[in-house]
């Protein structure tokens, strides 16, 4: 009868309870009915406009009213959402949704492609803007579900391979539409990247210059056929012409990248909207000058594992710092007033997204901007008003919400897309989470329930004692097994009086049965307390450290300023007719040198003792490799279309070094690759500017040409690019510039004409606008480049390498050309068999400007030393020794009245020495570029040692994070390109 009894009891909880849950208006699945009023709710009209205790009206998947007055009309159903949040769903501008990988190209072949493998299209397989991915999307169920769960209601998807890829489809994530109904834009955008196709193998391009270079070749041929002046039809430009007035979205894959991009279309009037990396925050005065419309990622890093000291010694401070650094990325663009959307791209699960935004939030990113760039900013870079917000006819996209979208806290309840009800979670589930006060069986027990909505969990306990238990939660009803020591006690309860209590019956093994209840424990604190002290607690808790530029060990936290600099009592080497002053002072103001004398003095000069001490001018390589993200553009024969000045790499620490040896100025070539290599940028050292910074103003125009073994491809496995022999070589020299000259009559005739950017760089050798550094080894081939350039009238300027000079120094005089050397290298590989260490002095002797260079990124550090190697082999003097590395390869670089030499009026560019600037002790102790103190000894000592504290407390905050149950990584060293002549970069696909 007790038990009777007690189930009826539960029976009347059940049916007094029922109203809780059958049939809410909140957990009915609208069905047939499609006019819908949603009141009682906070609404997010826009992240600016939000209206308490409002109504949103919804009728065949639009929004017909939103307000805090709309009348309700007749028939509609009405769904309460008293104490709910409605926000409109999240747009992803950058996806490649319901869009398969493209295959690669497949075959046994080791012949490598180099022409197109499309008939009909572009000369490029890699421009591919033809591509209209709307006849093989198919909508993917399982990833739109990821995407509707974490709140995104609209995607904008498209095939994400190729240079120029094609048009994007804007989707809407419903699942129960059809594409024709889904499909909101079948032209949404035009993507773009400097990746090349996976479709193909075609070779070129194999750098990201190269990449550059097709990009604008590509935009003037489009421009040539859009005037109708190709025979052929081109589907390819076609589409491409077709596609200018889209909006064009260009991913990068890194903050150089994104600076390239915005300069390819800056040179063509396009503003690229650009799919940043995480990476802004490190030259954000740099991204605000593009002026372009961001799409950023917010992939961060996870902590090193740092508990093994010997591998976290590998780890580059660089990278420690990322991963403190990154979650600040959208708070400094956000300051810097960058316009930018977020997207899931490069997340490994769309469900980290949100823990993400969370913590870039918890760095200082606003909330009503993290909304906005959610919302609003995407549907307006895409151009869509009718989604990203809840005006009156829009797209009835909008998620439900238990409260704010961005707090840890918050569940997501549901997802409505074109009118369409998505269930994240159920709406009817109360949040029971809370500490507990569990009484059953005469005692008191701690309850801890967590989690969100149906996923809510428990944990029982008894004072220290942890209790084995088993929890579900549904429809109001709670079920509970307790086990303790094997003795088992079973409870079922309901929910009462909004969410604070629970009660029920409780039975054990032996079927005995009493009551239990559990009561919500209420901190008394006061609210607004706790709220301060939490937020005081994230606050400390939170250290970003400083950016530096660049933002790596020995960057400077603030770029140095032109300093008034006198130093005293040295001895000078001019490089200048004056040779070797003693006893000297020079004056350096406004970034020149404006005094050389003796007693000299200056108002406000920073005075160095220059004692015992030597001041040169400062070191200038006439052939390097460092500072350039690419060397070698070798798909092609020639790459004269491309630019070193593309690739400037402004964080490479071989600056730095190389101005901790005191070189001041370089020339980044082009690599040996092919005969006509590409055009080379001539930078000054400048640590901690940018690339463009680097660059000289006004630079001559150089390029290179290269000769031999490299070029013919004689360790080549797979090479089949003409030429394939030394007299291929110059045949391929007088077939291009015959062509040039061709060109030029064309340019010149005032007809019609195909811009072509390589034989426009061809086009200034003729005319001796730009001058030729050239690869070089054998004297046969010497011979033979010194005939081609007199046959069509222009001079090489400089034979580098150069290592049979000595057996042409004669011709090589009567031509003009100067030589930049090794001092002492030979017989690494069979064409340098016959090098010898008098090359350098026996062409001096001859009358060739003569340079000492490094073609490595090592010795370029000790280019003093080198130059000191031509006094003992062939006797050169000190002076003309030293000229080797300061005004010879001035002169050859044509900057000799700017640099190379300690005069008045030139630029204050110069090394203080510890002793004989040439001798093997001598330690640089400055390094002043454009009257800039560059390094400093004793600075670099001091920097030694905060890289050394920094590291120490990044490593103890990733200490930390493992300690509090943070996700880690193992340690990985960052492994630097030594570029070299013959490197080649991996242009991924």
């Amino acid at each position: 009868m007790k038990k009777l009894l007690v189930l009826l009891f539960f029976l009347s909880l059940h049916i007094s309870y029922a109203q809780d849950y059958f049939p809410t208006d909140a957990g009915v699945k609208i069905a047939a009915n499609t006019l819908v009023a949603f009141t009682n709710a906070t609404i997010y009209v826009t992240p600016e406009k939000v209206l308490k205790k409002a109504t949103l009206l919804i009728e065949n998947g639009k929004i017909t009213n939103v307000g805090r007055s709309v009348k309700i009309p007749k028939g509609a159903k009405v769904v309460d959402l008293s104490g709910k949040t409605v926000y409109p769903s999240f747009i992803d501008l950058y996806s490649d949704f319901g869009i398969k990988k493209p295959k690669r190209a497949g075959t046994r072949s080791r012949t490598t492609q180099y022409a197109a493998s499309r008939e009909g299209y572009y000369w490029n397989d890699h421009i591919r803007p033809d591509i209209n991915p709307i006849k093989d999307f198919s909508f993917d169920a399982k990833k739109a579900k990821e995407l509707l769960n974490a709140g995104f209601g609209v995607v904008n998807t498209h095939v994400q391979d190729g240079i120029i890829r094609g048009n994007g489809l804007l989707i809407a994530l419903n699942p129960n539409a059809s594409n024709a109904y889904r499909v909101l834009d079948t032209k949404s955008a035009q993507y773009l990247s400097f990746s090349k196709s996976a479709m193909s193998k075609q070779a070129y391009p194999s750098s990201r210059m190269g990449a550059m270079a097709l990009l604008r070749q590509t935009y003037n041929d489009a421009s040539w056929y859009a005037q109708g002046n190709m025979k052929n039809k081109d589907l390819a430009l076609e589409a491409l012409n077709n596609n200018k007035n889209l909006v064009q979205i260009f991913e990068t894959g890194n903050l150089l990248d994104a600076l390239r991009a915005d300069k390819v279309g800056d040179e063509f009037g396009i503003q690229y909207t650009i799919v940043g990396s995480g990476d802004e925050f490190e030259r954000i005065g740099d991204i605000k000058k593009t002026n372009a419309n961001f799409i950023i990622p917010i992939n961060f890093s996870a902590a090193y594992d740092v508990s093994n000291p010997l591998l976290a010694q590998q780890i580059s401070l660089r990278d420690l710092r990322k991963w403190n650094q990154e979650p600040s990325n959208l708070k400094v663009l956000s300051e810097n007033d960058i316009n930018f959307a977020l997207t899931t791209r490069a997340l490994k699960s769309v469900k980290s997204f949100h823990k993400n935004l969370q913590k870039a939030i918890k760095y200082g990113f606003d909330k009503e901007k993290a909304l906005a760039s959610l919302t609003t900013i995407p549907a307006a870079m895409i151009g869509n008003s009718a989604i990203g917000n809840l005006k009156t006819g829009s797209h009835a996209n909008f998620i439900v919400t238990s409260g704010d979208v961005f707090d840890a806290k918050t569940t997501i309840y549901e997802n409505w897309v074109q009118g369409e009800k998505n269930v994240v979670n159920d709406m009817t589930i109360k949040d029971i989470t809370g500490n507990y006060m569990l009484f059953v069986n005469d005692k008191n027990y701690e309850l801890v329930i967590s989690g969100k909505a149906a996923k809510q969990t428990a944990a029982i306990k008894m004072g220290d004692k942890k209790i084995k238990s088993k929890f579900s939660y549904k429809e109001d009803w709670v079920s509970m097994t307790l086990n303790e020591d094997s003795v088992y006690t079973r409870m079922l309860g309901k929910i009462i009086n909004t969410s604070k209590v629970m009660q029920g019956t409780a039975f054990d093994t032996q079927g005995n049965e009493t009551s239990w209840s559990a009561s919500l424990q209420v901190k008394k604190d006061n609210k607004k307390e706790e709220k301060k002290k939490e937020k005081e607690e994230k606050e400390a808790t939170i250290v970003v450290l400083p950016v530096s530029y660049p933002n790596l060990g020995f960057g400077n936290y603030k770029i140095p300023e032109t300093e008034t600099i006198l130093i005293k009592n040295a001895t000078v080497w001019t490089s200048e007719a004056a040779g070797i002053l003693e006893n000297t002072d020079v004056l350096l103001k406004d970034g020149k040198i404006t005094e050389i004398g003796t007693n000299l003095k200056a108002r406000s000069a920073r005075e160095i003792d220059g004692t015992g001490k030597h001041l040169t001018a400062g070191i200038v390589d006439e052939h390097s490799h460092i500072a350039a993200s690419a060397i070698n553009e070798g798909a092609q024969n020639s790459s004269a279309e491309v630019t070193i000045e593309d690739v400037i790499d402004p964080n490479d620490i071989n600056i730095y070094r190389n101005l901790s040896g005191g070189t001041t100025s370089a020339q980044i070539l082009h690599g040996s690759a092919n005969p006509i290599g590409g055009r080379s940028a001539i930078i000054k050292l400048k640590w901690g500017e940018n690339a463009d910074a680097m660059i000289y103003e006004n630079s001559p125009k150089f390029i290179k040409f290269a000769l031999g073994e490299n070029v013919k491809q004689s360790r080549s496995s797979n090479g089949t690019r003409f030429p394939q022999t030394r007299m291929g070589v110059e045949q391929l020299f007088t077939d291009y510039f015959t062509r040039a000259q061709e060109y030029e009559v064309l340019k010149k005739s005032g007809n019609p004409y195909r811009k072509d950017d390589e034989m426009e760089t061809l086009v200034e050798i003729l005319n001796g606008e730009r001058f030729i550094s050239c690869h070089s080894y054998v004297q046969s081939e010497i011979n033979m480049l010194l005939k081609v350039a007199e046959k069509f009238n222009f001079r090489i300027n400089t034979f580098t390498h150069i290592l049979e000079g000595y057996k042409v120094a004669d011709k090589m005089a009567k031509h003009g050309v100067g030589g930049s050397t090794f001092s002492d290298w030979w017989a690494y590989k069979y064409e340098v068999n016959d090098a010898i260490p008098y090359n350098a002095a026996i062409m001096h002797n001859a009358g060739v400007t003569v340079a000492i260079n490094s073609d490595d990124r090592e010795m370029s550090r000790r280019l003093n030393q080198e130059a000191a190697k031509t006094i003992k082999y062939g006797g050169m003097s000190e002076l003309e020794a030293w000229k080797t590395v300061t005004i010879n390869p001035a002169k050859l670089l044509h900057i000799d009245a700017k640099v190379g030499s300690i005069k008045v009026g030139k630029d204050a560019d110069v090394v203080l020495w510890s002793q004989h600037p040439m001798s093997i002790y001598a330690k640089v102790e400055k390094t002043i570029v454009d009257g800039r103190v560059l390094f400093d000894r004793n600075e670099d000592l001091k920097k030694r040692e905060a890289i050394k504290k920094e590291k120490s407390k990044l490593i103890t905050m990733m200490l930390n994070e493992k300690m509090k149950g943070g996700k880690t990584k193992a340690p990985v060293k960052r492994g630097d390109i030594n570029f070299h002549c013959d490197t080649l970069e991996a242009l991924k696909k």
